[in-house]
């Protein structure tokens, strides 16, 4: 049996933050975040595309503009999976009344009665007016009553709509780009497992009633949850057969219902829709704070995910990790080593050419593939009737699954 020799260096050794958590986390909760670190280098340097669900309030900390829109546009990640909360607050900061800064911090253990008398409402350790939500609202039902989004659609298509609406706010007000934006920008899709549990839908909620009281025109947006779970599908399989890896990497950051969704596009297309070959994650890392033994969908490892076909069973023992900590202490530093290993072959190709480089380290082709990303949602509607093809060819199986005497 192979024996991993523990070989570590000192910090004053170390160059860059990659450096640092390869050789300077030997053992316990260090090693988790080393092996977190070196799973994702690998499967970046394969050229493997990235799936990325993330949960927590990400936008109205500002983390999204820290980390997550770098990581985006390094153009590893195909598509993101995350709340209708994230896509919500992710238009604070551009509203005209509040694009000198809505949001700020407020102590974790404070008087929250205190708080609610002044207006303020607090998010952990972030907090803002309650008119930031009100104007927020109000700029949502300008743009849901807009003649584009009078159709029924997909959430996909909402929130690439809205990315647009998004950019343009903040292009006017001068503020810094926003996560919708750039996912718009990228044609990076984005979706919502529980797009009615947020304030988004909520204000679509409103207009609905108000148009149902006859206050308002006719309000024809809805949302088309199968065409979007399908489309997921859709880009699952296009991951495992028409991408030239053929395979599908996905990192985790908090549970819920992002980590799910991000996870069910395998039994999906292997399970419900019968159809051959279809394979999980060759590559899942997550860092989640739940426990593993509170026997939640945010806990469970992908060894677990194993048996539901959600990761590959010939892999998951060299290529997944789960880690229990809280992502906002480490995401700074991975994405930043990563993104480090990026310039450094970028400069490598600058002196000796992307040919020798590759032939000298072939892992810089996977870290160097285009910036603009895959722009899946660009190619949404090909992606889809490949998927169609698929599924009429399984027909006898199809009708079979439907076949039950029921009581």
């Amino acid at each position: 049996m192979q024996r991993p020799q523990v070989n570590v260096r000192r910090v004053d050794e170390c160059n860059s933050i990659g450096e640092l958590i390869t050789h300077c986390f030997p053992a316990f909760g260090g090693a988790f975040l080393r092996r977190v670190y070196t799973i994702l280098d690998r499967a970046i340097g394969l050229g493997c595309p990235l799936t990325l669900s993330v949960a927590g309030p990400v936008t109205v900390s500002g983390q999204h503009q820290a980390w997550l829109i770098p990581l985006l546009e390094a153009g590893w990640v195909a598509y993101l999976s995350t709340t209708d909360a994230v896509c919500y607050h992710d238009g604070h900061r551009s509203l005209t009344a509040h694009k000198h800064g809505p949001i700020f911090e407020v102590p974790i253990w404070g008087d929250d009665g205190a708080l609610r008398d002044e207006r303020t409402i607090r998010v952990t350790d972030m907090a803002f007016d309650e008119d930031v939500l009100l104007d927020q609202d109000k700029f949502l039902s300008a743009v849901l009553t807009s003649p584009e989004f009078q159709h029924k659609m997909t959430g996909t298509e909402l929130r690439y709509r809205l990315g647009a609406f998004y950019s343009r706010q903040e292009k006017a007000t001068g503020v810094q780009r926003g996560l919708l934006a750039a996912c718009h920008d990228l044609a990076i899709p984005i979706f919502v497992g529980a797009p009615a549990d947020g304030s988004v839908f909520l204000n679509s909620m409103k207009l609905w009633a108000m148009s149902k009281t006859g206050m308002i025109g006719d309000y024809t947006f809805d949302l088309d949850l199968h065409a979007e779970v399908y489309e997921a599908c859709a880009y699952h399989r296009w991951g495992l057969f028409d991408n030239s890896v053929q395979a599908l990497g996905t990192l985790i950051l908090g549970g819920g219902v992002p980590k799910n969704y991000n996870l069910q596009p395998e039994p999906a297309l292997g399970q419900v829709l019968g159809l051959p070959n279809v394979r999980g994650y060759n590559f899942d890392v997550q860092i989640v704070t739940a426990p593993v033994t509170d026997g939640s969908l945010s806990s469970c490892p992908p060894a677990e995910a194993v048996t539901w076909g959600k990761v590959d069973k010939d892999t998951y023992q060299q290529a997944t990790e789960s880690m229990q900590a809280d992502y906002s202490m480490l995401m700074p530093f991975i994405v930043k080593a990563l993104l480090d290993n990026r310039a450094r072959y970028e400069q490598m190709a600058k002196e000796i050419g992307e040919e020798a480089l590759f032939a000298q380290e072939p892992h810089a082709r996977g870290y160097l593939r285009p910036r603009e990303g895959y722009r899946l949602y660009t190619q949404r509607e090909e992606l889809v009737n490949r998927l169609d093809t698929d599924v009429a060819a399984n027909r006898e199986w199809l009708l079979d699954s439907i076949r039950y005497l029921v009581a």
